[in-house]
């Protein structure tokens, strides 16, 4: 026994020198990694590729309604003057409150989302929608039209620049051509198909049909991002996105109690490059929702059609604009390769020393020439909106859904201001005339172009450079 006990003694010894070792070389190892994961720059989205294209959709759906509630009720603006027994005018001004609404809405709610996250935003605004569209479907008089499309636009319009603040918080600046490509065939179907569907509903079953099936239609998203929509606001850590923003494990964050501040968009109109791209954008928006607001009434004042005839004039707009989501990142990605720079899915690019605005206004020059040219011109001009749209959020990554209400502010008081006196300008000169000044106000963007272009990335390396506050 004991000469077998003092024979074990050197195996054991063996065994536990060679399990230390192993447990060293495992300690060393770790620590290895940790320091290599340590010094590695976080993925730009901890959200997997499947993850962020079913949320670019959702937000994308939800971003459609914006549009499809305004475009829908174009071919219902003349039964309901009959039905409420109003003019024609009394109801382009519940298309006018419906714009400025619109532009004032996303100030307050772009500021919410940026700053408490995009979902509880998201939800906020379907349920103001479906409440409104359920008003609407019940009203039986003019005051209650008005209030109730007021109610319906705060809800609707803040979906856009949501959207575009999901994208902004998911998707880098190389690959956030294809999300928007995403956006933009999903809001450019509201123009084509949304006027389509209002009239049909008009001329079958009435005008109220229009807002039980937006009830219906947002109704069951609601549901959708009740249930599936994640958070996706990079300064929020959730259990849905996994980690914040500098990679650190997710766990729930409370979110700090912020008062709405209609003002926090300010900021983005006093920068030099975004107030040039809000211009240019603002100018085509506010053009485009003139001749949209005049089609519908005109075609049926002119040309004695039905209510579903005058819908199908919207679908070349749409047409072009969903042809444009196919082309949208051609350009980023072209430039980047003249400039020998590659593009990095992962973390993002950067472009602090690269010219966007370059990159992104390439096609503007020709798409102004086509927008002045005629009818089609005005489905591209939704391209060159488009153009405006990602720009503003490359110049504003940290802010991406205030500057969209910054953009939707500006763009939203003129298009309300051009539908406002499109009937007193065209009773005044004629129609022909009246669309003649806004194609002199299409050209007349073309300088501001070329200063952006040249002096947008100049702008972007002085602010910069500027000491921060």
């Amino acid at each position: 026994m004991d000469s077998g006990t003092k024979m074990d003694g050197p195996e054991e010894s063996s065994k536990a020198d060679e399990i230390l070792q192993v447990t060293t070389l495992d300690e060393e190892a770790q620590d290895t990694i940790l320091e290599k994961d340590a010094t590695e720059e976080p993925p730009f989205s901890v959200f997997s590729m499947r993850e962020k294209r079913l949320i670019s959709y959702s937000a994308s759906f939800a971003a459609m309604f914006s549009g499809l509630s305004g475009f829908i009720y174009y071919p219902a603006m003349v039964p309901l003057a009959g039905d409420l027994s109003v003019s024609v005018q009394l109801i382009n001004l519940t298309v006018t409150s419906y714009i400025i609404i619109a532009g004032i809405a996303p100030a307050f709610m772009g500021d919410i989302a940026d700053q408490t996250g995009r979902r509880p935003v998201n939800i906020m605004t379907f349920v103001l929608m479906i409440a409104a569209n359920v008003g609407l479907a019940l009203q039986k008089s003019y005051p209650a039209l008005l209030v109730l499309r007021m109610l319906q636009s705060a809800g609707s319009s803040s979906t856009y620049s949501i959207a575009y603040g999901v994208i902004a918080d998911i998707a880098t600046v190389g690959e956030r051509g294809s999300y928007v490509g995403i956006l933009i065939l999903f809001t450019c179907t509201a123009p084509s198909l949304g006027p389509v569907i209002g009239g049909a509903l008009a001329d079958k079953l009435g005008w109220r049909a229009h807002f039980w099936f937006l009830v219906i239609l947002s109704g069951s998203h609601f549901l959708v991002l009740l249930i599936f929509f994640p958070e996706t606001q990079r300064k929020i850590k959730t259990k849905n996105n996994g980690k914040d923003k500098d990679g650190n494990d997710g766990e729930v964050t409370k979110r700090p109690h912020h008062i709405p501040n209609p003002l926090a968009c300010i900021p983005v109109l006093l920068d030099r490059g975004s107030l040039s791209v809000i211009m240019i954008g603002s100018i085509y928006y506010s053009i485009s929702r003139a001749l949209g607001a005049s089609l519908a009434v005109q075609s049926i004042e002119i040309y004695n059609l039905n209510y579903l005839e005058p819908g199908l004039v919207y679908i070349p707009s749409g047409v072009a604009g969903i042809f444009s989501s196919y082309l949208t990142d051609r350009n980023y990605k072209t430039a980047a390769r003249r400039y020998g720079r590659g593009v990095d899915l992962k973390r993002g690019d950067d472009i602090s020393d690269f010219p966007i605005e370059k990159s992104r206004l390439k096609w503007v020059y020709y798409l102004i020439l086509i927008s002045t040219g005629g009818t089609l011109g005005y489905g591209w001009s939704l391209w060159a909106r488009t153009i405006c749209g990602r720009l503003l959020t490359d110049l504003n990554p940290q802010r991406s859904a205030t500057a969209q209400a910054a953009y939707n502010l500006v763009r939203c008081v003129g298009a309300g201001a051009a539908v406002a006196t499109l009937d007193a300008i065209g009773n005044a000169i004629g129609l022909g005339w009246c669309f003649t000044i806004y194609g002199a106000l299409l050209l007349g963007v073309i300088p501001l172009v070329f200063i952006l272009e040249t002096k947008g990335m100049k702008w972007r390396s002085a602010k910069n450079e500027s000491p921060k506050p």
